[in-house]
């Protein structure tokens, strides 16, 4: 087990600096680059060539790509994520700001995708071809049909149309600051990014465990008098649960990486909105170094998920 976790540890090292040079690479090709921005805001109606010049040589951006990438790989070898060429923040401190939005949104939103899926892909398996099972699917496949946006957007007009409660909040509270306020703002994407989320467990999670309860160690299980609860809970389940780990942890993985769309939406000062902003005003260095640090959630929760494996089923054996 130690050895197979070297390996994968030195893997995803490998991983994350093939994606950070193909960031670099990406945000380079796109036209225009902050000094055209800056001047272009600034300087209306006149010759702005010598000012981007200018620009770009005050703000390092003259230097070959080449020079360049390798300044960035160094400040990353150093576990700087770089400084905002907008108001010469660092990156850490950026996300620092932002994070706590994200993990409240993310996590809400785990939370529903898995108070839904799970249960509703047991009971929708465990009563197949019913009428449960039916308005179930039906329900799972609505949820993957529709983009998370159009979700959100009916889930408001409920809320508008029975005047549930009122969303018109000042700032951006947290839970931890205020709770009522922090539960108006973020209620209805947690439920559109749950649904959304959820609704490919569900099916994944039903086909899986329809598949477990054909195997003959569950037909011996009810030969032995055992019951269904059981059978279901302690049997069924477990096995039929490796597959939907997987997608489990790529869930889990999107905590961090931000739900651009829910946060644009819902004026939601998260990473996602922060990623979207830094590449609109092409700020490359806050925006290079915040999807890094999402390349590491997500190629250590895939690690984590792999080692999850051998505890759900004793017969996996990593070497």
């Amino acid at each position: 087990m130690t050895n197979y976790i070297v390996r994968r540890l030195l893997l995803n090292v490998l991983v994350l600096w093939f994606v950070a040079s193909l960031v670099f690479i990406g945000t380079h090709a796109l036209p225009g680059d902050f000094a055209e921005l800056r001047v272009a805001s600034t300087f209306t109606g006149a010759d702005q060539t010598e000012a981007i010049a200018f620009a770009r040589k005050e703000l390092g951006l003259d230097k070959p790509l080449w020079h360049q990438y390798v300044i960035f790989m160094g400040e990353l070898a150093r576990g700087d994520l770089g400084t905002s060429l907008e108001n010469q923040r660092s990156t850490w401190s950026e996300l620092g700001d932002r994070l706590p939005a994200t993990l409240e949104l993310g996590t809400l939103v785990v939370l529903i995708s898995f108070s839904l899926s799970l249960p509703i892909g047991v009971v929708s398996a465990v009563r197949q071809n019913t009428w449960v099972d039916y308005v179930l699917r039906g329900f799972s496949i609505l949820g993957v049909a529709m983009p998370v946006f159009v979700v959100a957007i009916l889930l408001s007009l409920l809320v508008i149309k029975f005047s549930l409660f009122k969303i018109d909040l000042i700032g951006h509270p947290h839970f931890w600051t205020d709770p009522a306020a922090a539960a108006k703002l973020y209620v209805i994407p947690a439920i559109a990014g749950g649904i959304s989320g959820g609704a490919g467990v569900m099916r994944l999670l039903r086909s899986q465990m329809l598949e477990v309860m054909r195997q003959d160690y569950i037909r011996t299980a009810r030969a032995k008098g055992l019951y269904d609860r059981n059978i279901w809970v302690r049997h069924a389940l477990k096995n039929a649960m490796l597959p939907v780990l997987t997608v489990m942890g790529l869930t889990i993985s999107s905590i961090v990486g931000g739900q651009i769309i829910l946060e644009s939406m819902f004026n939601i000062d998260g990473v996602g909105r922060f990623l979207l902003a830094k590449l609109t005003t092409r700020d490359f260095a806050p925006f290079q170094g915040t999807v890094l640090v999402i390349a590491f959630v997500i190629v250590t929760v895939n690690l984590v998920v792999d080692l999850a494996y051998a505890w759900l089923d004793p017969r996996i054996r990593y070497s």
